[in-house]
């Protein structure tokens, strides 16, 4: 019998829709590959950060193997977080894994390859997300998957919490926390975080653990002038005034303070690098004569990273000035981002900056007043001054070290400090010790495309991960 024309049109329709959500051939036995392609295309870019579809998708595929799942709606239709928790026998109390599902905008017509299609090429999968943080949550995922799968006996619940507004929102964990922090309580949390870096060989150099955070937080420059018309220029110009005090910004470097985490961590790279950069890691941690550690400091500040991790930094992010083309504005104002060591006395921070300006006509100062961006920043302030690192003699660290072992044999493993922010302090500031990790090798050249064009993870990267993750949960969970 011939089918009629709308039925053929259903079943053209279909077929397309099945193609389109194939997986490429090669990704089939890489179930955490496979997973992050799903998870790339859908679109969770914040703003808006809807992440609704990604949440919807994570549970289908965990309500089949039986696992208790609850998605927590927020304020935003759109937006949710999704927890996942495979129960033990409550021996033990949980671990959680937290990985966000928003990830940052695109621009388009810089990428070589659609940023949301997850393009497999040159066994690296593409697209935003890709390394921050999809590909966390497809190794978590999977991870944990595999535990019901194998029939893991546990002696404490595995949480997966997918989360909604990291990179931008007020519908973050910390949000989560104030509602639901019986559902994310936990003796310890693995979240974003450290790196696992190649080698120039192929192999990994070494895998850090990140025990803490810097703190983020907007420090207010403001100049100020005589407004005027702009026919009458007058030499005390607002603008001029806070152009000059950001140029002696620019030429002003803040002083190496190495935590024992960051020590440590240079201490590793001065064993795994090759010379002369051995020598200079060496020289920043073990000298004591101050022109041997500025020497060295430079050569290990062209790579950004590393320059970040070893000092308080600071970064222009907004400028604003003028209202009108023919006046000259009474004010001009520019934010700086702080990037704050846990522990560091930030008043002083801020005095170091303003000595570095030394200009009365400038005021420097945090956000302030009867809002919630001023009582947020007070927050931040209290977190940057009484936080710590998290200890690494706990189980989970333990374990991720072990386990990091097992997988890259004669790879040193080593805490760090996160050069940005994550959304830990959920867990951070009621005394949860949390790690993080991105859990997959990546080259120096892979991190520069992290929040950039053509963000890609390799294929093979995922699967090592997977392995270290869940042998981290066999250890941590079960034995």
């Amino acid at each position: 019998m011939k089918a009629s024309m709308p039925f053929k049109s259903a079943v053209v329709a279909g077929v397309f829709a099945i193609l389109a959500h194939m997986v490429p051939a090669q990704l089939k036995q890489n179930p955490a590959a496979d997973l992050l392609v799903e998870l790339i295309r859908v679109n969770t870019s914040n703003p808006p950060g809807n992440n609704r579809e990604l949440a919807e998708l994570l549970a289908t595929k965990f309500r089949a193997l039986g696992v208790e799942v609850a998605i927590i709606p927020t304020p935003d239709a759109e937006k949710v977080h999704l927890i996942a928790r495979v129960k033990g026998d409550g021996s033990k109390r949980p671990i959680l894994l937290a990985a966000h599902a928003d990830v940052v905008g695109v621009e388009r017509e810089k990428w070589t390859i659609d940023p949301f299609a997850g393009d497999v090429k040159d066994g690296y999968i593409y697209g935003r997300g890709a390394m921050d943080y999809k590909g966390g949550i497809a190794v978590f995922a999977e991870a944990i998957m595999e535990l019901v799968k194998n029939h893991v006996p546990l002696h404490r619940d595995v949480i997966l919490l997918s989360e909604a507004d990291e990179e931008s929102g007020p519908y973050g964990t910390s949000w989560l926390a104030k509602s639901h922090w019986n559902l994310m309580d936990c003796e310890f949390a693995l979240n974003e975080g450290g790196w696992i870096i190649k080698s120039a060989n192929g192999g990994v150099q070494y895998v850090s653990i990140s025990t803490g955070d810097k703190v983020s937080i907007p420090l207010i420059i403001k100049a100020q002038g005589t407004s005027t018309h702009s026919s009458m220029p007058r030499p005390d110009s607002a603008i001029f005034t806070l152009s000059k005090a950001m140029a002696k910004l620019a030429d002003y470097e803040t002083p190496v303070e190495l935590i024992p985490s960051t020590r440590e961590f240079f201490e590793t790279l001065a064993k795994t690098s090759e010379p002369p950069l051995s020598k200079y890691f060496d020289d920043l941690v073990n000298s004591k004569d101050p022109t041997v550690i500025w020497a060295a400091d430079r050569e290990i500040s062209k790579n950004v990273l590393l320059h970040a991790i070893m000092r308080n930094t600071f970064a222009p992010v907004f400028l604003k000035a003028g209202f009108r083309g023919n006046v000259i504005p009474g004010t001009a104002e520019a934010t700086l981002n702080l990037r704050v060591i846990p522990g560091t006395d930030l008043q002083k921070f801020i005095a170091e900056i303003r000595g570095a300006i030394d200009d009365p006509r400038v005021d420097v100062s945090l956000p302030s007043g009867d809002n919630p961006d001023a009582a947020r920043v007070e927050e931040l302030v209290k977190e940057a001054e009484t936080l710590k690192s998290s200890s690494t003699e706990t189980d989970l660290y333990r374990a991720l070290e072990a386990s990091a072992h097992s997988t890259w044999p004669g790879t040193p493993v080593t805490p760090y400090l996160f050069q940005a922010g994550t959304d830990a302090i959920a867990w951070r500031s009621r005394g949860v010790p949390v790690y993080g990790i991105y859990p997959y090798p990546i080259t120096p050249e892979d991190l520069t495309r992290m929040h950039g064009n053509d963000e890609r993870v390799a294929i093979e990267s995922l699967e090592q991960g997977t392995k270290m993750i869940y042998k981290t949960l066999v250890t941590v969970a079960s034995e």
